[in-house]
């Protein structure tokens, strides 16, 4: 893939120092690497620090970024390296994945139904946070951005094969937690009520 027209001339301002051209690529991907960001963190004011740490990282870098390669894809390895080094800094381990439990979610909920699914999330959450950072990020990139086993390789620098097995390890992870989850809660529900 090569660069697109409609950020060729706000990378060349920016390689020339115009702050209104790095405001247009600012203002294009600030959500996409906040979300990111998000995902992986779990936390907005952390998510927000990566971001920061993205685009001063973007606006001193831009100069090496040579247009033969897709812009997103480069902005996007920018930010997993920034995900990465606000680990080593804080080695925090705490990724969000909102949208695995909404699926399961049905239209009538009881009281009692919403504080066994906030107990769900949460244990949810702390099984991905428990996951290897590679993994992690794999899980993040491919089910909140969307991205295909390709783009992901490209991003964090290694082959669609390495990212399908760091899904597929996950997957596998999640799927005996969850499973082990599933069992509890039949229990649980097999239980008379006096």
């Amino acid at each position: 893939m090569v660069l697109q027209d409609t950020d060729k001339q706000p990378i060349e301002g920016c390689r020339q120092g115009d702050p209104e051209d790095f405001r247009a690529l600012f203002e294009k991907y600030k959500d996409m690497v906040y979300s990111v960001a998000l995902r992986y963190s779990g936390d907005p004011a952390v998510a927000q620090d990566i971001a920061q740490d993205t685009f001063l990282k973007l606006f001193s870098t831009v100069g090496s970024f040579r247009g033969d390669s897709n812009f997103e894809a480069w902005l996007y390895r920018m930010v997993v390296n920034s995900c990465f080094d606000q680990k080593r800094k804080t080695r925090r381990l705490t990724p969000l994945l909102d949208g695995i439990l909404d699926a399961l979610r049905t239209p009538d909920v009881s009281i009692l139904d919403e504080v066994l699914r906030s107990e769900m999330s949460a244990y949810v959450r702390s099984m991905v946070d428990s996951l290897p950072a590679n993994q992690r990020m794999a899980v993040v990139l491919r089910y909140t951005q969307g991205l295909s086993y390709e783009e992901i390789a490209g991003i964090v620098g290694c082959s669609a094969g390495t990212i399908a097995s760091r899904l597929n390890r996950a997957h596998k992870v999640l799927g005996r937690r969850l499973s082990r989850l599933a069992v509890k809660k039949e229990k649980n529900n097999g239980r008379s009520v006096a």
